[in-house]
């Protein structure tokens, strides 16, 4: 009798369970993106040469229902001293509201970026391949009268000499709260 009651349960829940966690663990293996994967892509991202004079960039802020909720502008300064750059970033945003932003970026190998900002949580970390960039990081973020470490996944893609492509997916405690998606532009003769 005992045996016929744990076949049940088995029958039941035990195998089900095993099963969906098995899949589940086949399908977390097999989603995950790795800077490696664009290895082989052209045009090559080399960020000391992509970021260094001036550029714009346009942005929106999707909340997780995917309302654009906030549009902004960036104009960036950009210049390297060896492996070291810096980006000044000037936000305006649609409703009028301004905001800069200096990253310190250390190039520390072939594709092997860390930068700092001072609303950024310790260390951000960059890898680059072919014509890819993640950089993920913490960041301090304003919201009414708190503020939230949020962490970020960019995604840049240099789609050619001027432009970029940027997609972050923003979340806390790892949900999901939004994405940002930025487009760079490398301004003519810099």
């Amino acid at each position: 009798m005992k045996k016929r009651l744990w076949e049940r349960i088995w029958n039941r829940v035990g195998r089900p369970a095993w099963l969906v966690g098995v899949l589940l663990i086949g399908l977390w293996g097999c989603t995950t993106v790795k800077v490696d994967d664009y290895r082989g892509e052209q045009p090559r991202l080399e960020l000391r040469e992509y970021f260094d004079g001036t550029l714009d960039a346009w942005g929106v802020f999707q909340n997780r229902s995917g309302k654009v909720v906030r549009r902004f502008h960036v104009l960036i300064e950009a210049s390297w001293d060896g492996d070291v750059g810096t980006l000044d970033e000037w936000f305006t945003y649609s409703d009028g509201s301004t905001q800069r932003r200096v990253w310190t970026i250390t190039r520390q190998g072939p594709g092997r970026y860390v930068g700092r900002a001072d609303d950024v949580i310790g260390e951000a970390g960059g890898e680059a391949a072919g014509n890819a960039l993640r950089w993920r990081y913490v960041l301090a973020l304003p919201v009414d009268d708190k503020v939230y470490n949020v962490d970020f996944d960019d995604w840049m893609f240099l789609m050619d000499e001027r432009v970029m492509l940027n997609r972050s997916v923003m979340s806390k405690w790892g949900f999901r709260l939004g994405e940002v998606t930025l487009t760079f532009v490398k301004r003519s003769g810099e």
